[in-house]
C-alpha cells in the first residue's frame, strides 16, 4: 500500500517536472534548426530571416517553458479551473511576449532599413514611437479579448477619460500633433541645416514627441519645442538642394586694372572650386562689383559649396590663395584711410581761444 502510494507521488511530482523540463530541451533543438534555417543568407537585400532570428532567440525559450508548465498542469491533479486560469495567464503573457517581439523587429526594420523607407515616412523617434504604440495597443486589445474582457466598455471610458486628459495635457498633444506636421510636411528633415529667426541654427538630430534636437556647429543640442517650431521663421539650407552660393566680399585700389582683377580673381575662384573638398568643380565662378568705398573698389565673389557647412573652408582657402596671387600680380588690396587737415585744425583752436569758448574734447 505504501509502495503504491509512493509510485503515486512519484507519478504526480515527477512526471510534471520531466514534461517541463523535456519541452525546454525539446525547445532548445527546435530553436537551433530553425534559427540555422532562418538565418542563413539570402539574396533578400532586407535580411528580415537573420533579424527575426536574433530577436526570438531569448523569447523563444520562454514559450517553451511556458508551454511545458501548461501540459504539466494538465497531467498533474490540479482542479480543473485552476488549470483553465493558469492557461490563461500564460497565453497572456505569451501572446505579449509575441507583441514586444513584433515591437522589437518593427524598431530594429526601422532602423536599419531607414534610407529605403525614407521615401515613404521620415524616420524619427516620433513615428517610431508611433509604431511601437500602435502594436502593443494592438496586442494588449488581443490578450483583453483573449481572456474573456469585453473591450467596448473600456474604449468607451477611454474616450470619456480622453477628454479629461487632453485638457491637463494640453502643451504636450499640441507638441505632438506639431512634430506629426513637422515629419509630414517635409520641410524640415533630419540630417538638414537650418537657422531660425530667433538665432538658433544647426543640424536636425532628431524629431520626438516634445521638441525637435537640433545639434549646432560647436557641438551643443539645442531643444526647440515643435510648436515653437511650426510658428518660426526657419531658413532651411538644404531646400531646395544642398548646393549653395558662397559669396566672399573683396575691395582693390582705385588705380586697379579691374579687367585683370576679375580675371586673377576668377582663376583663383576655379582653383578653389576644383582643388578644395566641397566645392563644386562644374562651377564656373564670377564677381560683381557693386561700390566704390571710400578708399577701395569693392565687389562681390560668387563660389558655390556643395553643402552648408562646406563653405568655411571654402572661403578660408579662397582668402589665403587670392591673397598670395594679388601679391604676386602687384594688386593692392587697400586699408581703410582717413586724412585729417592739420592747418584747419591748428586755425579753429586758435580761434576759439581768442573767443573765450574751447572746443569740446571727443
Amino acid at each position: 500500500m505504501d509502495f503504491t502510494k509512493l509510485l503515486e507521488y512519484l507519478r504526480q511530482t515527477i512526471l510534471p517536472v520531466s514534461i517541463i523540463i523535456a519541452t525546454v530541451l525539446a525547445g532548445y533543438i527546435i530553436r537551433g534548426i530553425m534559427l540555422a534555417r532562418i538565418a542563413r543568407p539570402s539574396d533578400n537585400k532586407l535580411n528580415i530571416g537573420r533579424q527575426f532570428a536574433n530577436i526570438i532567440r531569448g523569447p523563444m525559450i520562454v514559450w517553451f517553458w511556458m508551454l511545458g508548465i501548461y501540459i504539466a498542469l494538465e497531467t498533474s491533479p490540479v482542479p480543473k479551473d485552476v488549470v483553465q486560469l493558469a492557461g490563461k495567464i500564460l497565453l497572456a503573457l505569451g501572446i505579449l511576449s509575441i507583441t514586444m517581439v513584433g515591437v522589437n523587429l518593427s524598431t530594429s526594420l526601422i532602423a536599419r532599413h531607414s534610407n529605403k523607407i525614407e521615401g515613404i515616412l521620415p524616420i524619427t523617434s516620433l513615428t517610431q514611437n508611433i509604431a511601437r504604440i500602435i502594436i502593443f495597443g494592438i496586442g494588449i486589445l488581443i490578450i483583453l479579448h483573449t481572456v474573456g474582457i469585453s473591450i467596448a466598455p473600456i474604449l468607451a471610458t477611454l474616450g470619456v477619460g480622453g477628454l479629461a486628459v487632453a485638457l491637463a495635457l494640453q502643451d504636450t498633444l499640441s507638441n505632438i500633433f506639431a512634430g506629426f506636421y513637422i515629419i509630414i510636411s517635409r520641410q524640415l528633415r533630419v540630417g538638414d541645416y537650418v537657422r531660425l529667426d530667433s538665432g538658433e541654427e544647426g543640424y536636425i538630430t532628431d524629431i520626438t514627441w516634445r521638441a525637435t534636437q537640433i545639434r549646432a556647429l560647436p557641438n551643443n543640442i539645442i531643444l526647440i519645442p515643435n510648436e515653437k517650431l511650426t510658428k518660426a521663421i526657419c531658413t532651411n539650407y538644404y531646400l531646395p538642394e544642398k548646393e549653395l552660393s558662397c559669396p566672399v566680399q573683396v575691395g582693390v585700389h582705385y588705380s586697379s586694372d579691374l579687367e585683370k582683377v576679375e580675371k586673377i580673381t576668377c582663376e583663383v575662384g576655379r582653383e578653389v572650386m576644383k582643388q578644395v573638398p566641397g566645392g563644386v568643380e562644374n562651377f564656373e565662378p564670377f564677381i560683381r562689383f557693386h561700390t566704390f568705398g571710400d578708399s577701395s573698389i569693392n565687389f562681390s565673389v560668387i563660389l558655390r559649396a556643395k553643402e552648408f557647412k562646406d563653405q568655411y573652408l571654402i572661403k578660408h582657402e579662397f582668402i589665403k590663395r587670392l591673397h598670395k596671387r594679388y601679391a604676386q600680380e602687384g594688386i593692392t588690396i587697400p586699408y581703410p584711410i582717413r586724412a585729417i587737415n592739420f592747418t584747419q585744425e591748428k586755425a579753429e583752436k586758435e580761434k576759439s581761444t581768442a573767443s573765450g569758448f574751447p572746443l569740446p574734447r571727443e
